[in-house]
């Protein structure tokens, strides 16, 4: 058995929907148990998904109180027994995807004196055990920021253009909405030399930055008529691919009556409970595709390294995505710049000195 040193820590709670975390003191079990791993996250960043599970988009949440976030970057301070793909001291990814490893049971935290529930990787806390299968081990120097962004947004948005899409050279893709995995989707649309690159928001700070991340045509969403000043860029070029990464009903639908006849709806998004999409099926029969997509698809094990080689050959730099940095403390502070959108991009939220 593996005892633990570490007996609390500070960790951003959810306790009830449509309202702030707490940031409190959690309690830590005496040891860890089979597959586990504990790792001292440094840094997290804060995705849609998290957004959704305070708002409960996807209903009520039968799990609070429960720790939250599925992207980080931090070091390894024990294994628990069968644990061989990590050791102690690693510099690891923490991802949602699995990948080799034990996949552990969840930890038994408390958290003033009851139960608190938590899946199989959480990074709103300063420690957390986390199974083997949603730890990757990076190297050392590899910057922590760079490392949180492979556990979802980056990892997603290559996967949604890889996987997903089967994005092709020389094709032609609209990205409707452009937070962190849709600007992750437009850097991987231009390691592949998609054209033209069609931005969509609402936010001009954001497609100011989805321009400077690849893309070759920005469309706010408010100026009005978006599905004409699309077939005006595309100039009777076929639309191959639209990316929804808002879950709203109407655009998902207006994906789908620009796309092709053969092209592909991919939807990131996911509507609110009881909000469905209205469609006409018969193109599907003949060539058209909607497809969900789940993390992109990807493979923590070989997709983490594989994309870690493309940024150092091609001198990409991912943290072009990260425009904000919060502390633990802060974290309220952090969700309601995102749903402002005063933030362009990914927002880090710092929970221990970066190494």
């Amino acid at each position: 058995m593996t005892f633990l040193d570490i007996k609390n820590a500070k960790a951003a709670i959810l306790v009830k929907q449509n309202s702030p975390l707490i940031v409190d003191d959690i309690q830590f079990p005496k040891q860890l148990d089979y597959g586990q791993v504990l790792v001292k996250v440094l840094v997290s960043g804060i995705c849609g998904s998290q957004l959704g599970e305070i708002s409960g988009a996807k209903g009520e949440d039968k799990y609070i109180p429960h720790l939250l976030g599925h992207e980080g970057c931090g070091i390894v301070k024990a294994i628990g027994p069968g644990v061989k793909t990590v050791k102690v001291n690693d510099k690891v990814v923490m991802h949602w995807r699995p990948g080799s490893g034990i996949q552990s049971d969840p930890p038994k935290y408390k958290f003033q004196g009851r139960d608190l529930n938590a899946g199989w990787v959480t990074t709103f806390n300063e420690y957390g055990i986390i199974s083997e299968n949603r730890c990757t081990s990076i190297n050392k120097d590899l910057d922590p920021e760079i490392g949180s962004l492979l556990g979802c947004a980056v990892t997603t948005g290559f996967g949604v253009v890889e996987n997903n899409a089967k994005l092709k050279i020389g094709e032609s893709i609209v990205i409707y909405g452009a937070g962190g995995i849709g600007l992750s989707v437009i850097e991987a649309a231009k390691a592949v030399s998609a054209w033209p690159i069609i931005a969509v928001d609402i936010f001009d700070n954001r497609l100011n930055l989805a321009r400077e991340i690849g893309a070759t045509h920005i469309i706010n969403g408010k100026s009005g008529d978006v599905e004409n000043k699309i077939n005006s860029i595309l100039k009777n070029k076929p639309l191959n691919v639209f990316i929804d990464n808002t879950g709203i009903p109407s655009i998902i639908e207006l994906g789908y009556s620009l796309v092709d006849k053969f092209g592909i709806i991919v939807l990131v998004g996911v509507p609110k409970i009881g909000n469905n999409i209205n469609i006409f099926s018969l193109p599907l029969h003949f060539g058209k595709t909607i497809v969900g997509s789940h993390g992109g698809e990807s493979n923590p094990d070989s997709d983490i390294p594989r994309y870690i080689n493309h940024f150092i050959k091609n001198k990409v730099d991912p943290k072009k995505i990260i425009t904000q940095r919060f502390d633990l403390e802060n974290i309220n502070k952090a969700i309601d710049s995102i749903k402002s959108g005063d933030t362009a991009g990914r927002i880090i939220i710092e929970l221990s000195h970066k190494k």
